[in-house]
């Protein structure tokens, strides 16, 4: 590890809090009882960067506000030999993407900046680039972009950065209606495309590079500065990305661009609904890493090698029951080494493949083994590596890959949190669907032991259904840290269409939505019951999104259920087709468009099963909700309401999409659930129970 020099006295503190257990040598006493009110204290790490020295790490943190707020996240940065954290941005400025100058003398990053009386940039709230020094100071603005810019990229130089702009264009054979009433919604026709800029920081003189009639959605620039990757679609929606998504590769000498995945590309693969995202150059600039997503597939990794100034396109094999995750991909320094996030039973680890764009590639490695979950990671030139992680043992921070592989914690982002009374964590398996092994999390209160006899047992649904759910800590809305701090036995099960448990396992779900993967979850049930963790005259179910579909189908199927919380949750398939602003997921699943197999999507849906649920439901949605819209659950609300006499409850929170974003809204979720599931699944009725 290259760092910065330090004098004996820095050298003798690092050693010192190496050895011993960081910020204190004895562990504090576990006495705080978790509330709602808690989860609003946690500072969540997001992105990290390395300093080319690999001496500090620049990071974004995100916080909560007051009631009204959303989150946002600030700029900080860590001494890795001190640990000592300095906070750079403040007054909520929405700080991303930090990058550092190739001298390590200042850190750049985007953030929305305001003063008082300004209506123009930089300072009118709009999205711009800064850089500040790592000691602090007030930030500086690079850009001064009308309406501010989307993504940029330092040159390798330090000398220049690129940057996207939008520019709105009406191409329509009724594009003179459409100007004049240009406030209006239009289905096609008007969309912001996109332009890449360069700035020079030393004339500071702007230079259009790109503008192709193209919706740039990510950017990457060769370490040689000759080509810029771009993932364009033809338009700015959702729909537009997943099928219609492609990597071009635009060459600076000669002003021309190549595009590497054409329509023959697609017809390889599982569907032709997938996404590209995760780009990332050799260090030698003759390699591009990329991967393409699908929703019930497994997401595949793609490298395009020039030779001779042609580009050819290879897919990489992935390690042995190693999934992709997030489309995070790094290059080694100047090797063939490319390292990803991999998912493994509900682990998340740093993975590199040796020399993969070679004709022979060289063998697959787990860099960061054991239980834990990585979220982001950064490399410098050097080599050197940090991730960001979380466990069962402590929410997310920054670690250090030592070169003998060890793993040192960096930043401790919640220390208020050491006195929490955390869950008991513990993956459990049970016989699924097909007579296979289905894997699931189970979280017990604190101080919990076997001879306490069964609990009252909550089941959360993830969402996806193309994701998991992790073993770690991760406190949050949807029932995870909060149910178990209450009392009950939470059960996150991993069910079929999972992410991360082999290909069949995912691939399963494809064409038996709303079937198997319930089979799987009432088994696991089940299993909870026969192993005397779960007491079966209680027992509820909670989800947000897939997990809220899942909801919808369980309450239809199992008598046990005394209550269920359902979250943004698909009632009717044709319906979410329709309206949702991804709808290749449908197609996908379903096999088919509604009318090719109408049968699907009716099988597929829990409206057609409503008439025998009889289960207190609370229902909680987004007004604007693209992903899932509102119809579903109204309608959801509407059958047991006012046609089958099942108590129920519709919360919508105003202006809210498909995930609650403030500070209240989120307070109130929280709140709702537990004073529904106080009722029915443990009888309360407002009074303490004996």
């Amino acid at each position: 590890m290259q760092r910065l020099s330090t004098n004996y006295a820095a050298v003798l503190i690092a050693t010192l809090v190496l050895a011993t257990p960081m910020w204190a040598a004895d562990k504090p006493v576990r006495d705080h009882d978790i509330e709602p009110d808690d989860y609003f204290t946690i500072g969540t790490v997001i992105a990290c960067a390395l300093s080319p020295d690999g001496g500090r790490i620049a990071y974004t943190e995100m916080r909560w506000g007051d009631m009204k707020e959303r989150r946002t996240t600030d700029l900080w940065v860590v001494d890795v030999d001190t640990r000592h954290r300095r906070r750079l941005s403040f007054d909520r400025v929405g700080a991303r993407s930090p990058q550092w100058s190739p001298d390590g003398a200042y850190i750049y990053f985007t953030g929305r900046y305001t003063r008082p009386g300004e209506d123009k940039p930089p300072y009118d709230g709009s999205t711009q680039v800064w850089r500040i020094s790592p000691l602090g100071g007030d930030p500086f603005p690079v850009t001064r972009v009308k309406d501010g810019v989307g993504q940029y990229e330092l040159t390798p130089c330090g000398k220049m950065i690129l940057f996207t702009k939008s520019k709105k264009h009406v191409d329509d054979e009724f594009k003179d209606l459409k100007e004049t009433y240009s406030d209006l919604e239009y289905g096609h026709g008007v969309v912001e495309f996109s332009q890449v800029w360069s700035l020079d920081l030393e004339s500071w003189r702007e230079k259009k590079l790109i503008d192709e009639d193209r919706v740039i959605r990510e950017m990457a620039l060769s370490p040689d500065a000759t080509r810029i990757a771009m993932i364009t679609t033809p338009d700015e929606t959702l729909l537009s990305n997943e099928g219609w998504s492609r990597v071009d590769v635009y060459t600076l000498d000669t002003e021309k661009t190549e595009q590497l995945t054409g329509k023959e590309w697609r017809s390889k693969h599982p569907s032709p609904y997938g996404w590209v995202d995760g780009l990332a150059w050799s260090g030698d600039g003759e390699s591009l890493a990329f991967t393409v997503s699908f929703d019930g597939y497994p997401s595949e990794l793609l490298i395009a090698r020039w030779r001779d100034g042609k580009a050819s396109l290879r897919q990489i094999d992935r390690p042995d029951g190693v999934m992709l995750a997030g489309g995070a991909l790094k290059w080694r320094g100047d090797s063939d080494d490319l390292y990803f996030l991999g998912e493994e039973k509900a682990r998340v680890r740093v993975y590199c493949i040796e020399s993969v764009s070679k004709k022979r590639r060289g063998k697959d490695r787990c860099v960061t083994p054991g239980d834990l979950v990585a979220t982001a990671f950064t490399m410098n030139e050097a080599g050197d590596l940090a991730l960001v992680m979380s466990t069962t043992e402590h929410m997310r921070d920054i670690f250090l890959v030592e070169k003998s592989g060890k793993l040192q914690r960096v930043t401790m982002t919640n220390p208020h949190a050491e006195t929490w009374k955390f869950p008991q964590f513990e993956i459990v398996s049970w016989k699924g669907a097909y007579g296979d092994t289905v894997e699931g999390i189970l979280e017990l209160p604190y101080g919990y032991k076997p001879g306490d006899g069964p609990l009252p047992l909550i089941v959360k649904l993830h969402g996806g259904p193309s994701m998991s759910s992790y073993y770690r800590i991760r406190f949050w809305i949807y029932g995870r840290v909060l149910m178990p701090a209450k009392g009950y036995a939470l059960l996150t099960p991993n069910y079929r269409g999972s992410t991360g448990y082999g290909d069949k396992f995912m691939t399963d779900l494809v064409g038996h939505e709303n079937d198997v993967e319930v089979t799987d979850i009432l088994k696991g049930i089940d299993a909870m019951v026969e192993r005397s963790i779960a007491d079966p005259d209680r027992i509820g179910v909670m989800g947000w999104s897939n997990g809220g579909l899942l909801a919808n189908g369980l309450i239809t199927r199992d008598t046990r259920i005394k209550a269920a919380s359902s979250g943004a949750g698909v009632l009717d398939m044709v319906l979410q087709w329709g309206t949702e602003d991804t709808p290749g997921h449908v197609v996908n699943f379903m096999e088919a468009l509604p009318w090719e197999d109408p049968d699907a999507y009716r099988k597929a849906s829990p409206v057609f099963g409503l008439g025998n649920c009889r289960v207190p439901t609370i229902i909680h949605v987004g007004s604007d909700d693209p992903r899932v819209p509102a119809g579903h659950s109204r309608a959801l609300y509407r059958a047991l309401k006012h046609y089958l006499g099942v108590p129920t409850e519709l919360v919508v929170y105003p202006g809210e999409g498909h995930g609650l974003t403030t500070r209240e809204n989120r307070k109130a979720k929280m709140e709702w659930d537990l004073a529904w599931f106080d009722k029915y699944v443990l009888g309360n009725n407002g009074e303490e129970s004996d």
